[in-house]
């Protein structure tokens, strides 16, 4: 059966809401990518993510809230995650918070943890699907586990159709790569996964962020295994030269003519916002392989260069 596409009106939140109350998926936009979102608070839901997916079980998936009131009913907000989560929600900030102890959410959210993943997406119609359901939605990336996030409901359909009950159309997404993730159930917080808020921001308001020894075969937090976000061709990194047989993924003005350019001007916002879609466009031809140009190590550069380090690793 075919996924259906909806689109952005009334109707067509009220009907994916519906869906995600009877225990379906839906697929739907938020500011960083599209997530693939069921009912946290249904095991059989959230094990239907997984099977979706193919994800493994030992990856955690992030809750998302219409707003904190609604996430308060689930996870112990420390401190200083009520600091952050005042500074950055909504926004691309997912923080880590210790489960309470009689919250209704499925235990396959948390994947073995005693904490949970969560965040108030910072757009409107992921909002209001949220709040038209009346309940938490899990939501990873909206693709095949591994291959590359979407960032339209276009790249959605490429890898879900049919696995899905139905994908709401929100058009591309404006921030293109996936959450900041910082665990805030300890006393020290600490950064889990770069993404779309620059940890420079959050430290603004955290102070120095620990970074944790990543331990891929157990992750404490979604987005930590070694290869994700992998296109099909191999993939080279921080190549300044090429061979006949690569597609080029380039960057700034020094790109070649021939290269999909993340950015033409250097501009890492820019180029954040591309990474997916163009991953997704290479991925498409007869090319052997993708070679990568350099991208600065700073701002979302951390993160783009995590998603591409991920991509690049083998099998």
């Amino acid at each position: 059966m075919e996924t259906s596409h909806l689109p952005q009106t009334p109707e067509g939140i009220a009907e994916a809401a519906k869906l995600i109350c009877d225990g379906a998926l839906v697929a739907f936009p938020t500011e960083t990518v599209y997530g693939l979102g069921g009912n946290a608070t249904d095991d059989q839901a959230v094990a239907k993510i997984y099977e979706a997916k193919n994800r493994p079980d030992f990856n955690p998936l992030i809750v998302h809230g219409a707003d904190k009131a609604m996430l308060e009913a689930f996870v112990e907000f420390t401190p200083m995650a009520e600091k952050l989560a005042e500074a950055f929600w909504p926004g691309a900030l997912t923080l880590v918070l210790k489960r309470k102890a009689d919250a209704p959410l499925s235990l396959l959210v948390s994947a073995g943890l005693d904490t949970v993943a969560v965040r108030v997406p910072d757009h409107p119609l992921a909002q209001s699907l949220i709040a038209e359901a009346g309940c938490p939605i899990a939501a990873p990336s909206a693709n095949l586990s591994g291959t590359i996030s979407p960032t339209r409901a276009e790249h959605v359909l490429e890898s879900l159709n049919g696995r899905i009950a139905a994908v709401l159309d929100g058009g591309a997404c404006s921030l293109g790569i996936e959450s900041t993730v910082v665990d805030c159930s300890t006393n020290t917080p600490t950064l889990l996964r770069p993404g779309g808020l620059e940890s420079e921001k959050i430290e603004s308001v955290s102070g120095p962020l620990a970074h944790p020894e990543k331990d891929p075969e157990a992750p404490r937090s979604p987005g930590m295994l070694a290869r994700h976000y992998a296109p099909n061709r191999p993939v080279g990194l921080n190549r300044t030269s090429f061979e006949k047989h690569e597609v080029i993924l380039g960057f700034g003005p020094s790109a070649p003519d021939s290269a999909l350019n993340l950015s033409e001007s250097g501009n890492l916002v820019e180029a954040a916002a591309n990474l997916f879609a163009m991953l997704h466009q290479l991925d498409q031809g007869d090319a052997k392989a993708i070679a990568v140009m350099p991208i600065p190590e700073t701002g979302l550069g951390i993160a783009i260069n995590d998603r591409l380090k991920r991509a690049a690793t083998p099998e």
